[in-house]
């Protein structure tokens, strides 16, 4: 960023030798100018000739009074015009560029410009100073100030310039132009009201593709022209490791990305809810599916990209259901068991469980017909009063029912381990 710069006033037009300002100044001459001459006192009749018998000296006295008040006059008015004449000065003024001379009574420049009717502001010239004071044969110079918009190098910012052509105004703002790019030629005037100026600086910018390395001057405003400047071509989704409509700084060193990609579409399953509700007509423990739940599916569409050789993780770029979730709902027994089954307590129930299904309660048999700790068939279980099936029951509630088993049939339904009871 720049500080408002304008010239500063030493810089030109030297102050010329400045006279001594006459006593008496600009009013004192001016009075000088317009008093007019005093008339000469009328004669008397008796004075217009010279008296019978009178010597020629005795009118001498009266001559001498006449002419004695037109002598003062006369020395008064050749030194009011010396006065006048001393506080005419010769100048020369230039407002902008355009000089002219002119003579002038003002005692300093201030008073100059007003008379000439000259405006001049804070972003202004005026050398010398408006109080400087003024000597015949001095240059005044006004030099109007002009807002620039300057955007330098991606950079914008208002400045102010004295100078009234594009390239003046570089040279005061120090802008170096050799190779630059510029939005108005450098002879393009300035006119009061301003302009607005882009300017691009060369600069050097180094461009790695494609396992080279390529460094260029370039006064290109993007990253995207400067790549295309040293002759490599973005193609498809290549793009480079800033972004491509940045602007490129001094020194910068840009990579191109070589991006190679596709879409896969792939089917994701939805995992469904489990809903369980108490049941007092089921034994404590005891969970039956009352419906089986069912998974969704999802459609997701990824994108797979291969970044200069090197794959990249999928990015999902859509998602779709396919195929609702059901959910699955679990009926859980709340009902206590009863403590014990008369005429079966007394039995080594525990012998037989391990013999049946080696003590495992979610045990199945090969055929998927018999299943839990004593091997019953659903129609069986279900018959003494189970839900579901028995593998799925608690170990409690399934030697319950063994129990309620052999109060009804003995040991029969165990012909092979029975005998262990």
């Amino acid at each position: 960023m720049w500080p408002e710069q304008e010239l500063d006033a030493g810089d030109y037009f030297p102050r010329q030798a400045t006279g001594a300002v006459p006593d008496g100044g600009r009013a004192e001459a001016r009075r000088a100018a317009r008093r007019k001459k005093t008339k000469p006192r009328s004669s008397s009749p008796r004075s217009g000739g010279r008296s019978k018998g009178s010597s020629p000296s005795a009118g001498r006295p009266d001559t001498f009074r006449r002419l004695l008040p037109q002598a003062l006059v006369v020395a008064f008015l050749a030194g009011g015009t010396s006065a006048f004449v001393a506080n005419d000065k010769a100048v020369r003024l230039s407002v902008d560029g355009e000089s002219r001379t002119l003579h002038t009574f003002a005692d300093d420049v201030g008073e100059l410009l007003e008379d000439e009717g000259v405006d001049f502001g804070t972003h202004d010239i005026v050398a010398p100073t408006a109080s400087t004071a003024l000597a015949s044969g001095d240059e005044i110079a006004v030099r109007y100030g002009r807002p620039v918009k300057l955007t330098l190098d991606g950079q914008r910012r208002e400045v102010w310039t004295t100078a009234r052509t594009v390239d003046g105004a570089l040279r005061q703002l120090g802008v170096r132009a050799e190779g630059a790019y510029l939005s108005a030629s450098r002879s393009k005037r300035i006119e009061r009201d301003g302009l607005d100026l882009d300017v691009r600086t060369e600069r050097t910018v180094t461009i790695m593709a494609d396992g080279r390395e390529r460094t260029i001057r370039t006064n290109a405003a993007t990253v995207r022209e400067a790549v295309a400047e040293s002759g490599i071509t973005l193609n498809g989704q290549d793009t480079t490791s800033v972004a491509p409509g940045s602007f490129p700084r001094d020194g910068q060193t840009v990579t191109v990305m070589r991006i190679s990609g596709r879409k896969e579409v792939r089917e994701e399953p939805i995992p469904f809810d489990v809903q369980r509700t108490d049941d007092p007509s089921l034994f404590a423990g005891t969970e039956v599916v009352e419906r089986q739940g069912h998974q969704g599916t999802r459609r997701v569409t990824y994108a797979l990209r291969t970044v200069n050789g090197v794959k990249q993780k999928p990015r999902r770029v859509r998602s779709e259901v396919v195929r609702e979730p059901q959910t699955q709902i679990v009926k859980v027994g709340t009902k206590q068991l009863p403590n014990s089954v008369s005429g079966a307590d007394g039995l080594n129930w525990g012998s037989l469980a391990h013999c049946e299904s080696g003590g495992r309660p979610n045990a199945v048999d090969a055929s998927g017909t018999y299943g839990g700790l004593y091997q019953f068939d659903t129609r069986t279980w279900q018959g003494l009063g189970g839900s579901g099936r028995p593998q799925d029951a608690p170990a409690e509630e399934q030697t319950f029912r063994a129990k309620k088993l052999y109060v009804q049939r003995g040991a029969s339904p165990w012909p092979h381990c029975g005998g262990r009871l």
